[in-house]
């Protein structure tokens, strides 16, 4: 059977990616995850941008199961804080903060700050690699890549309806609904989804990819 590995640790991103994915198991590609892998190890994350990181992460697994592999970096970007937290939004402690401590860290750089300079956006990049086997003792790495992002602004308080492995979304106001996005019903969430867009779009490229499976 043909297969495609989910590059991610996280589960709330797994259920997310496999969701986009679900017309590729419905053609008879199987979808894998690390886990079903048994795979822990993680690649050092020294990207600039969401991009390198996604690619990073793509390459890593990608190369250490060789099967195609997606993978996907993303975060929360302000500007009034220099675009921050950006590429290090998990890390933006130093270290892997829990959700809650990032959501507090967030509102303590905001405090006093007027709604015009909350302004901010979430951003991703969803990345496929794939090693194309037409070229046979000379194997050409195949890197695809799509990029998308929800604008909105950061609340002045937390939403207390959290969705783990998302902490950002507890804060952040997505303009186009004036909403939380954890309060965003399943239909508005799917209008705005930015990595089922991006993943969308990457799909409609892949397939002819994953055909030579």
């Amino acid at each position: 059977m043909k297969k495609i590995l989910i590059a991610t640790q996280n589960k709330a991103k797994l259920k997310e990616l496999k969701f986009g994915l679900q017309n590729l198991e419905k053609s008879g590609v199987k979808i894998v995850s690390l886990a079903d892998l048994r795979i822990a190890s993680e690649p050092h994350e020294t990207g600039k941008t969401f991009q390198e990181n996604a690619e990073i992460k793509a390459r890593f697994y990608g190369g250490l199961t060789k099967l195609p592999a997606i993978a996907d970096d993303g975060g929360l970007v302000i500007p009034y804080l220099n675009n921050g937290p950006g590429v290090k939004s998990r890390r933006w402690l130093g270290r892997e903060a829990t959700d809650e401590e990032l959501i507090q860290h967030t509102l303590l750089y905001l405090k006093g700050v007027q709604k015009t300079d909350r302004t901010a956006y979430l951003q991703t990049c969803v990345c496929f690699y794939y090693i194309d086997s037409r070229f046979r003792g000379n194997d050409k790495p195949v890197t695809i890549c799509e990029s998308e992002k929800i604008e909105g602004h950061i609340a002045e308080t937390a939403n207390p309806r959290r969705i783990k492995g998302f902490p950002y979304r507890a804060l952040f106001i997505v303009d186009k609904f004036n909403k939380y996005y954890d309060e965003l019903t399943d239909e508005e969430h799917k209008k705005i989804n930015h990595r089922l867009k991006a993943l969308k779009r990457l799909v409609k490229r892949i397939k002819k990819y994953l055909i030579e499976l």
